[in-house]
């Protein structure tokens, strides 16, 4: 008994991570609220060169993929943030305490991004994109900080698994 008491709170030691997606989702609906109160609808406004803020409407996946096809994607992508949201809880809850840090952070960051997307995709029917870089004439798809956050999650987590000794499974 006491050894199942010591690993459950291991693994609640595991959600003191979740501060980092709460951080995330804060720091993104707060950004997104600004945004659609501040800018005009597809109107940029140039913060230096290489740089415009510029609202925008995604009913596509991150960076805008899919916006085009009208219809069934807000079903689906709703659905899929749910499940991915779901599965990067539990998998930061079963984590074994002593697991690599960047993973850690990864799935947090992960998380973060997925629910600041999804809260939007519930509320609207779109995300709220606002985030517009580009050089000379090429413009990268228009983002948020939930877009940037699972970005640099999944390439943190590919560079957490690339260092793992090999046989080593983190599940």
């Amino acid at each position: 008994m006491e050894n199942v008491i010591m690993l459950h709170n291991q693994q609640l030691k595991n959600l003191t991570w979740l501060l980092i997606t709460v951080g995330i989702l804060l720091l993104d609906q707060a950004t997104k609220f600004y945004a659609t109160s501040l800018l005009s609808f597809e109107a940029p406004v140039v913060v230096f060169t290489g740089f415009n803020l510029t609202l925008a409407h995604n009913t596509g996946a991150a960076f805008s993929l899919f916006h085009q096809y009208n219809g069934g994607q807000l079903i689906f992508f709703t659905v899929l943030a749910i499940s991915v949201s779901i599965y990067l809880l539990v998998w930061l809850y079963r984590l074994d305490v002593n697991a690599d840090t960047n993973l850690k952070i990864a799935i947090s960051l992960l998380l973060g991004g997925t629910i600041g997307n999804l809260i939007d995709r519930v509320s609207f029917g779109y995300v709220i994109d606002f985030i517009q870089l580009y050089y000379k004439n090429f413009y990268w798809p228009i983002f948020n900080i939930a877009d940037s956050s699972i970005t640099v999650g999944a390439a943190l987590l590919i560079y957490a698994y690339a260092r793992l000794p090999k046989g080593n499974n983190t599940n």
